[in-house]
């Protein structure tokens, strides 16, 4: 299994202030997607918007890819996700983690999209 998550729109997704501090919590999200990656052996990317953030970036290694997608326009890393998923379609067992129906239109038909709140909550114990 291979998962493409959109950490912008699974920071969102929690109602914890992230807003007062976003570099911190996307530093938070890529910890937790750390240990959730250290129980599976699936393969993870996980897109953030923007510039990279070096305590983020730390953060990757093993079977966790974290990228950053800075494009001067907003939600560059839908655009980066959508190209990840042309690229790696072939496999049939993707699942791409957004809540955001613009980024989802733009999926090939038939790839699996996992809600970010039930992400949030299922796979990494956070509550909203």
């Amino acid at each position: 299994m291979r998962w493409i998550l959109d950490g912008n729109n699974i920071i969102g997704a929690g109602g914890d202030g992230w807003w007062n501090d976003p570099q911190g919590a996307a530093a938070r999200l890529a910890q937790r997607v750390a240990e959730w990656c250290r129980t599976h052996d699936d393969d993870v990317v996980l897109v953030f918007d923007g510039r990279p953030v070096e305590g983020v970036a730390a953060k990757a290694g093993g079977n966790l890819g974290i990228e950053f997608a800075p494009a001067p326009k907003r939600d560059a890393a839908d655009d980066h996700i959508v190209a990840l998923v042309e690229d790696l379609y072939v496999e049939p067992d993707l699942v791409v983690v957004t809540s955001d129906k613009g980024l989802v239109a733009r999926l090939p038909p038939g790839v699996d999209v996992a809600p970010a709140g039930r992400f949030r909550r299922d796979r990494l114990g956070l509550r909203r």
